[in-house]
């Protein structure tokens, strides 16, 4: 083994034994043991992950078996790494994320009794995305898919005396199940007609197989290549939040804000647009699976971004945005334009995760209050997080010159440019999404930042909105809990609440939170600024090289890279391009709507309640999901439970071979009369039964 290939083994094994430490021993430990471990791994992972990338980028791609798990005729089942320029890059991203969240959870986290637990989830969650991401073959991408979604589920459901962070996890694991029943039946049709399940032998013959059909229904003929891409897509909507099995990414706020960053920003939600990239080889020969993916991503784009400019919620405001983001990501990928959307999750890793850490940063100075309508005026006592969550929210909108634009505009203009099949839907949906976009992130700051302190007026409408509607979910909330495992934090006091000082209403005054949360937020921030800027070098350059493969007739990018001439001429460009407009549009909206004129929100949501309560109920989706996807799963294992094991194995089998053998007894009983005569008839009878059959035969 040589010295890189340790390096490819220490970069995933670092947080492992970080998550093992102290999830076995954290009580043993203690906890500054156990977030020093977890931490020191994630620094050793960023570190190598570093060395690894400086290699990468130097010409040294590697790809190889590590240890083999199983021989089967000419199939081996193999855990090995591709490391090329694709994967080096999802693994700086993960784990510089990942480490400032690590740092970020000791101050958020402080007073909860599942502090190393907590520490261990994150670690191994992290652990588990790097095996995802690093992977030379289908077998060991199951492998981090699953074990990604499985920690996620832990995760969701830290606070597992919730009911709604029970419910939470039920949703994820159903919702998910579907999308990885999909990607599992993918990966069994490459195993049935390539016979390997290594990329690298995959994609080589992929071409050859391009021509051939597969009968799904008798009589009905689909192109294998199709079917596989199809399949392996419908797993990344459900590990990426693509419509219809986006529901659970919402309900993922159930965990604390730290995760809620993690999945959001860096990981399990981008390892969908990861996979999709990394297969670019097979879709790129199906034109309808690439068709399929653009139009998926367009209606996730536009109509979750729509969602989220009626939620009050701060960090539901922020999922929904990534939603959004992720559908932007999808349509790249439809449009064959994936150096883009993998340009895209590099520049939202980080400023999603400034969007989520700025949001538990409010949260732990408003006491663990999550409603916007019960904040206001926050950026005078907090100006650090307001700095850093404004630099996120004019990333989101896509703003120059800060990183979003630069993704978010050549994904606008690579849509422009395709030629695959529902193009111009999904670029109408992306336009008018930029608008939505600057409204909704704008609306967070306004709203959340500027305006009248309404947390210090228990009488402002909007408060007494806020309340009446708590009280309401309250009086129809059939389980009762304990106050300590309300909100967003396991306990209904920050430890240091009686130290901050009162205003002239008598409340606690918000303050800025701690150095081990706020300098997270700066370190993400910076990026979030100037990531963007590498877009020469990352979409118009051949960075990725032969890790994505775009076919000759898609020529969006192509022709975006002709038109490409520096940073400064593409920012200049912009101002005279709709999308920047319109993005400007939805600012002042926001501006207008909050500030200038804040009692008009209110009113224009009694005029148009029908539309609010569509978008409150998004779309009715969440219905459907507890009527077809829990319900039915539901339904299913009642009738299993009643009709399989109580009627056909408990009282068939169990019960009634009971009864056979009771009434064959009480038969031969009747037969055991005890006298001679009857047992010498039964003789008799029986030579006379055997003579009988001996002469008809």
């Amino acid at each position: 083994m040589t010295e890189m290939q340790k390096l490819y083994l220490l970069v995933p094994l670092a947080p492992l034994a970080g998550a093992i430490i102290a999830g076995l021993f954290g009580k043993a430990i203690g906890r500054r043991a156990a977030h020093t471990v977890t931490i020191l791994g994630m620094v050793v992972c960023l570190v190598t992950s570093f060395l690894v990338y400086r290699d990468v980028m130097g010409g040294n791609i590697f790809n190889g078996p590590v240890y083999t798990w199983l021989v089967s005729g000419n199939i081996r089942f193999e855990i090995g790494f591709l490391i090329d320029p694709l994967s080096a890059t999802m693994m700086m991203v993960v784990s510089f994320v990942s480490l400032m969240v690590h740092i970020y959870t000791i101050g958020y986290m402080a007073d909860d009794p599942g502090y190393q637990r907590f520490f261990s989830y994150i670690s191994l969650f992290t652990f588990s995305m790097l095996m995802l991401v690093m992977s030379n073959n289908f077998l060991q991408l199951f492998f981090g898919w699953e074990a990604v979604g499985l920690v996620s589920y832990l995760l969701i459901g830290f606070w597992y005396t919730r009911p709604t962070a029970i419910y939470a996890n039920l949703k994820a694991f159903l919702v998910n199940r579907v999308g990885d029943f999909g990607f599992l039946l993918g990966i069994a049709l490459v195993l049935m007609y390539f016979g390997t399940l290594d990329y690298a032998a995959v994609f080589a013959g992929a071409g050859r197989l391009a021509g051939n059909s597969i009968e799904l229904f008798p009589g009905e003929s689909w192109s294998l290549m199709t079917v596989i891409c199809i399949l392996l897509f419908i797993g990344a909507m459900g590990k990426s939040a693509q419509f219809p099995l986006h529901v659970w990414l919402p309900d993922s706020m159930e965990g604390p804000t730290p995760i809620s960053a993690l999945i959001h920003a860096a990981t399990m939600v981008t390892a969908g647009i990861f996979m999709v990239a990394r297969m670019s080889p097979l879709f790129e020969l199906s034109e309808t699976a690439l068709s399929f993916v653009l139009i998926i991503g367009a209606i996730t784009a536009f109509f979750m971004a729509l969602i989220a400019t009626v939620q009050y919620d701060i960090k539901r405001v922020v999922a929904y945005s990534t939603l959004s983001q992720l559908g932007y990501m999808t349509m790249a990928l439809g449009a064959s334009a994936y150096s883009a959307a993998i340009f895209h999750l590099f520049t939202h890793a980080f400023f999603k995760a400034v969007l989520f850490l700025g949001a538990g940063s409010v949260i732990i100075a408003m006491h663990h209050q999550q409603d916007m309508r019960k904040m206001g005026g926050l950026a005078k006592y907090m100006p650090i997080t307001y700095m850093t969550v404004l630099i996120g929210a004019l990333a989101n909108a896509g703003l120059p010159p800060f990183a979003g634009f630069f993704s978010k505009e050549t994904i606008v203009e690579a849509l422009h440019h395709a030629t695959v099949p529902g193009a111009g839907f999904a670029y109408a949906l992306a336009v008018a999404g930029v608008f939505v976009g600057g409204f909704y992130s704008f609306r967070l700051v306004f709203y959340a930042f500027h305006g009248k302190e309404r947390f210090a007026d228990p009488q402002h409408p909007d408060v007494k909105a806020a309340d009446a509607e708590a009280a309401a979910a309250a009086h129809h909330d059939e389980h009762k809990h304990d106050d300590h495992s309300h909100g967003d934090h396991a306990h209904d006091k920050h430890k240091n609440e009686h130290k901050n000082e009162r205003d002239g209403h008598g409340s606690h005054a918000p303050h800025e939170s701690p150095a081990v949360v706020w300098v997270p937020l700066v370190l993400l921030a910076i990026p979030s600024v100037c990531a963007g800027w590498l877009i020469g070098t990352f979409v118009h350059g051949n960075y990725f090289g032969s890790a994505i493969t775009v076919h000759p007739a898609h020529t969006a990018m192509a022709a975006l890279a002709a038109e490409f001439h520096g940073v400064i001429a593409m920012m200049t460009h912009a101002l005279a391009t709709l999308p920047f407009w319109l993005a400007v549009a939805g600012a002042g909206t926001a501006w207008f709507l909050y500030i200038v004129r804040p009692e008009l929100p209110a009113k224009l949501r009694r005029k148009w309640g029908v539309v609010v309560t569509i978008l409150m109920e998004k779309y009715g989706l969440d219905r459907f999901n507890d009527w077809f996807f829990a319900g039915g799963a539901r339904a299913l294992g009642t009738g299993l439970w009643k009709g399989g094991d109580i009627a056909v194995i408990d009282n068939v089998m169990v019960n009634g071979s009971a009864r056979l053998v009771g009434w064959i007894a009480s038969v031969v009983r009747e037969l055991q009369s005890g006298y001679i005569y009857h047992y010498a008839f039964a003789m008799i009878f029986g030579v006379l039964a055997l003579l009988t059959w001996a002469l008809i035969r």
